[in-house]
């Protein structure tokens, strides 16, 4: 009879789901509040070279496909709970003792899920972080962005500097 333990050494990098719920919870609540809180498009200046700023994006990063005409909305959801399933799987598959990588991996779940859950919701990804250089602005962003972008860039590290050999 097969158990839920990782196949390769007992224990697996679920242990960091707490991460990807901590992330899903915090994008959540700060979407939230942003699109009650901010009117659409109306910046309000933090510092300098951030503001808050409501946007709604129907497309990928950057807008990717954003004037698709709707059917892009359940392609993109397709895609993520395509991911989500083989990230949680990775994680599975992956040592406890492989910290980074299996951060990496529950902040790129978390942000996944939390971009997932807008799309389905609402049929767009709620925005409100934007960062400007004089009139050069990055395109407008969230939490679940910055933890994939965060998560990514663990994997990264795993892959170019640690080769998977953490010990605990």
């Amino acid at each position: 009879m097969s158990t839920l333990a990782s196949p390769t050494s007992g224990a697996s990098a679920l242990r960091w789901l707490w991460l990807t719920l901590l992330v899903l919870v915090v994008d959540l609540v700060s979407k939230y509040l942003a699109d009650s809180l901010l009117s659409y498009a109306s910046p309000v200046p933090l510092l300098p070279v951030f503001d808050l700023t409501l946007l709604y994006n129907t497309g990928a990063a950057f807008s990717f496909l954003a004037s698709a005409g709707g059917w892009q909305r359940w392609l993109f959801v397709a895609i993520a709970v395509g991911m989500s399933a083989f990230l949680l799987h990775w994680m599975w598959r992956t040592p406890r003792t492989q910290r980074c990588l299996g951060m990496g991996l529950a902040l790129v779940l978390g942000g996944a899920l939390g971009n997932l859950f807008d799309r389905s919701v609402h049929g767009h990804v709620i925005d409100f972080i934007s960062l400007h250089w004089a009139n050069h602005y990055f395109p407008a962003f969230n939490i679940a962005d910055c933890a994939i972008t965060l998560g990514t860039c663990l994997l990264l590290i795993d892959m170019f500097f640690l080769g998977s050999k953490e010990t605990d």
